[in-house]
């Protein structure tokens, strides 16, 4: 794979943002998918500068998460924002990076994204549940860098 763009075709990048929508039907939460080649940084550190440029800490509770894959590194993150943080307990992201983890290394990386997507907005309808004129607050596109 030689460019972050082969790491997913148009069709599953729109799978992909089908599964964003379908997922927030249900919560406030907001949810992205980042794609980029590596990082010279630590991913978690990488992971909390994309979140922030992406304008994800700007939701009004709070509750943005980011999946951010680093292709070439081989690595991951799944970050929520501080208002999920205060609410849930350490270990709330596990099942989805274990999710996420599962797929990569069978290389399905499309079905990977769609079920931690999918999970993360089951886990997000708990603690943030959709309420009347919810606007989506971020666009559900597939960003890269």
């Amino acid at each position: 794979m030689s460019k972050v763009e082969d790491f997913l075709t148009a069709d599953e990048e729109l799978e992909i943002v089908n599964a964003i929508v379908k997922a927030e039907r249900n919560t406030s939460g907001e949810i992205r998918v980042h794609i980029e080649p590596q990082s010279k940084k630590p991913h978690f550190e990488r992971a909390q500068e994309v979140f922030h440029y992406l304008k994800m800490d700007n939701t009004k509770e709070e509750n943005g998460v980011l999946i951010y894959i680093a292709v070439h590194d081989k690595k991951f993150v799944v970050y929520g924002d501080k208002g999920i943080n205060k609410v849930v307990p350490d270990n709330f992201w596990d099942t989805t990076k274990t999710v996420l983890e599962n797929h990569f290394k069978k290389g399905h990386f499309k079905q990977g994204i769609i079920e931690g997507i999918l999970m993360a907005g089951k886990e997000l309808e708990t603690h943030f549940p959709w309420k009347h004129n919810n606007p989506n607050e971020l666009s559900n596109e597939v960003s890269k860098g």
